[in-house]
């Protein structure tokens, strides 16, 4: 048994069903979960641990819906700072074709360092290629080292070139040993008991780079073993263009050919669907990866977020891959997503056409949809609120700092409406990993060097 308690928080959002903010209370966590929550007096005499946080705003952990780790090794490409998505993937592919195990284990660690660092508690993360012997274990047993939760999506590519799909013939792999591969990693690493530390997703990597068979026999697996499934779908209007002539369908349309609807299934960004693909959202479960970064960054359109929420669409976020972003900070990426919505309302134009204002996203909305959001897209009860009985996933962030000087009004919102920092405690299953704003897991000024001379090789390596 190991106990943790932490003492004189001066604000601890809940995002509880009410949404509580109890101001100047404690938390006793045992063995990873909260035990309790409120008075000092109310909690055990004595613990394992204790922290005090006078002075800090404490929030659920966040819930990343959708990142590629590996692409943490290629940022800021020259080639690729100003292409659209096709052509950045076409750029990309030959590069992290020479990928190694090793590369897949250290920007793993690089990706997680810096979610850890920015309030991230879980990681959904999307690898779907594995040139020169690399496996989706070498992200798990990397990842384990950092200490955040991981939904590790087996991805994959089968559709190439030489079929009519978009990748090169160098970075697909076989059907079966795709599924056979698939089998094997659901049966060796996922848990799907509460406070689990690994998960497997299955999730074939796009309409334009998998054959409509793939994707519906990883269905049938998946749902066989009750496992999640992830994909990228709407992404932009190319995506949209190549599924109406390959298949004579509209993206969303054609998931439901291949039995991709339901409450098991998510899909990063869909940018590109109407309101009658929505509505289907909503009827059926199906979860959204909400990636505001990227999209900006590859031009991609603005997702209508909004909407989504109002219909009832569970709607997560995500960083995204590391090279259509260039960064891994999660509570950066919850500011993106509440001004990007806001600036597609005012292109709604009903500010300057005399009509009511149209409704803005509020700060405590897009830290819930990073929240409370991202737990229902991923399928996990145990995590993205505050409560007695779930697990004791949390981020803390001191207020007495340059970057909220007269802030105090609102610290909650705060936290999204000043520029980003770095959190200065992070806690996950009641163990730190991050701790007086330093991760305590890893030595990261190895990891960095280690880092760019992996980046340095694959980029310029011929």
């Amino acid at each position: 048994m190991t106990t943790l308690l932490i003492k004189n928080i001066e604000i601890l959002v809940t995002m509880d069903d009410q949404r509580q903010e109890l101001q100047h209370t404690n938390l006793f966590i045992k063995d990873g979960f909260i035990q309790a929550i409120g008075a000092l007096t109310d909690m055990p005499a004595k613990a394992d641990q204790e922290i005090d946080l006078s002075g800090h705003i404490v929030f659920p952990g966040l819930v990343n819906t959708h990142h590629h780790f590996y692409q943490t090794l290629t940022r800021v490409v020259p080639k690729a700072q100003n292409a659209n998505l096709f052509n950045w993937l076409v750029t990309l592919y030959p590069i992290w074709a020479r990928m190694t195990p090793d590369d897949i284990r250290i920007s793993t660690q690089t990706a997680l360092a810096e979610l850890a660092l920015s309030g991230c508690t879980t990681a959904s993360d999307h690898l779907y290629l594995f040139p020169n012997g690399s496996r989706l274990d070498d992200e798990i047993h990397a990842a384990a080292e950092v200490g955040l939760r991981l939904h590790a999506s087996r991805g994959s590519m089968s559709l190439g070139e030489s079929a009519g799909g978009l990748p090169p013939n160098s970075v697909v792999d076989s059907e079966e040993h795709i599924l056979a591969d698939s089998q094997r990693l659901i049966e060796t690493y996922h848990d799907p008991s509460p406070g689990s530390m690994v998960q497997i997703v299955l999730a074939p990597c796009s309409p334009f780079s998998v054959t409509g068979e793939l994707m519906r026999q990883s269905a049938l697996l998946a749902r066989e073993y009750g496992v999640h499934l992830h994909t990228h779908l709407a992404e932009t209007q190319d995506e949209e263009d190549f599924c109406l002539e390959k298949f004579g369908h509209r993206p969303v349309a054609y998931m439901q050919e291949v039995g991709w609807i339901g409450e098991d299934v998510w899909f990063a960004h869909s940018v590109h669907v109407n309101d009658a693909e929505i509505q289907l959202y909503a009827d059926t479960g199906c979860g959204v990866a909400h990636c505001p970064g990227s999209n900006m960054r590859l031009a991609s359109g603005i997702a209508p977020i909004l909407h989504m929420l109002g219909r009832g669409v569970k709607v997560g976020l995500g960083v995204d891959g590391s090279s259509s972003n260039d960064s891994s900070h999660l509570l950066g990426e919850a500011r993106l997503a509440m001004l990007l919505a806001r600036l597609n309302a005012g292109l709604g134009g009903a500010s300057r056409s005399g009509e009511d204002a149209p409704p803005l996203m509020s700060a405590r909305q897009a830290l819930e949809i990073a929240t409370r959001g991202g737990a229902a897209v991923l399928g996990r009860e145990d995590i993205g609120s505050l409560e007695v009985g779930k697990c004791a996933d949390l981020f803390a962030i001191n207020l007495n700092r340059l970057d909220y000087a007269g802030a105090l009004h609102d610290p909650v919102a705060a936290a999204l409406f000043c520029a980003p920092q770095k959190v200065n405690v992070n806690i996950v299953g009641g163990k730190f990993i991050v701790k007086d704003g330093e991760l305590v897991t890893i030595d990261v000024p190895d990891l960095v060097k280690k880092h760019n001379q992996a980046a340095k090789r694959l980029v310029t390596e011929k």
